[in-house]
């Protein structure tokens, strides 16, 4: 079985990608610092596991650590290969992501994002291991209002989160043309995954006030917050709130299956690539199917744009399709059912939860 790493684990799209990959033979290594995160949403995905899969014989290690400690990780590939299961590749998420906090702190997101991920491919290339999937973003491209963003769209990311998510891009196709090592990278574009594990036993569980637009509807429809906050009403759309890409997580994970899978049948290649539905949705939509979907309330008033937000971002997915030979299965009522369901099962996330 290969042994595969997966930094930033424990978030969001880390636990659900940890769950596909574990039923489909993989072993794993989940990396986190939980400080955005938690380690009980690698418990919950290790009984959901073992409850689809009662023969399993994967393993899954959870640790704990920070990706800006060089140190660390050399020990973690060092130890890891010294126990007869070398790290083969890595998925790597590991990374502030609030688009807001980083206009607020962007040298805290440089050094965060892009200092931990040199760390983290000078220890992969030192220890041979060359295959990574990087948890890329929609956000690095420059706005368009009237056409799908493609991967050769131009890249002007408008806040410091995107750019930092460009300047990793380009370290890694820096290693793929300009070094002799033979590199096998797939940089995954996301757009905006959203909704839950379609059990309620994972999902999104944001530590304090949620950066996110679903969350904060989950959060107020359930009774946790009293008003959701929109963030514009004047975007050049047509009902004036921002228009996106929203994918089901699940959808998103599977994504990362079919990357890995790809990367690990080839020799040598760098490949971009865009992981969203193709269709456009404007938060009005959003919470309007949400609130006809799961027969709530959500009351919302409209505030000032977000520092860094743009008005529209919707994927041109043709090449993920084609390259991954994958496609998004879910729609946007399965999303905001699966996602009901989560908060539901746990109105306050993963917290004051025991295993």
């Amino acid at each position: 079985m290969r042994t595969i790493l997966i930094t930033g684990g424990a978030g969001f799209i880390g636990s659900h990608t940890c769950l596909t990959l574990l039923d489909h033979g993989y072993d794993l290594l989940v990396l986190d610092s939980y400080v955005n995160s938690s380690p009980i949403a690698i418990k919950k995905v290790i009984i959901l596991h073992k409850r689809n899969n009662q023969i399993s014989n994967n393993q899954l290690m959870q640790i704990s650590g920070d990706i800006r400690d060089y140190k660390f990780l050399k020990k973690l590939f060092f130890e890891s290969k010294l126990n007869g299961k070398p790290i083969e590749a890595v998925i790597h998420f590991a990374g502030l992501k609030a688009v807001e906090e980083s206009v607020e702190n962007p040298l805290l997101y440089w050094d965060v994002n892009v200092g931990g991920s040199i760390n983290l491919l000078r220890v992969m290339d030192e220890f041979r291991c060359r295959t990574i999937v990087f948890s890329s973003s929609a956000t690095i491209y420059a706005p368009k209002t009237d056409e799908l963003l493609k991967e050769d769209s131009d890249i002007a990311p408008l806040n410091p989160y995107g750019q930092t998510k460009a300047a990793i891009e380009q370290i890694l196709s820096d290693l793929f043309q300009h070094t002799d090592q033979q590199w096998r990278i797939a940089n995954l574009r996301y757009f905006n995954p959203i909704g839950a594990h379609q059990s309620g036993e994972i999902g999104e569980s944001p530590l304090g006030k949620p950066n996110n637009l679903f969350p904060y509807i989950s959060q107020v429809a359930v009774g946790a917050r009293d008003i959701l906050n929109i963030f514009g009403n004047d975007w050049p759309t047509p009902d004036g709130t921002g228009i996106r890409d929203y994918i089901h997580v699940m959808d998103l994970a599977e994504a990362h299956h079919a990357a890995l899978e790809y990367l690990l049948d080839n020799e040598s290649i760098l490949t971009n690539l865009n992981i969203g539905t193709g269709k456009g949705t404007s938060v009005l939509e959003l919470i309007n199917t949400f609130i006809n979907v799961n027969d709530c309330k959500v009351p919302y008033t409209f505030c000032n744009r977000r520092l860094g937000d743009v008005p529209v971002s919707v994927a041109n997915n043709e090449l993920a399709i084609k390259t991954l030979n994958w496609h998004p299965k879910r729609s946007l009522e399965d999303i905001c059912r699966d996602g009901w369901k989560w908060q539901m099962l746990n109105p306050q996330g993963y917290l004051n939860k025991a295993i």
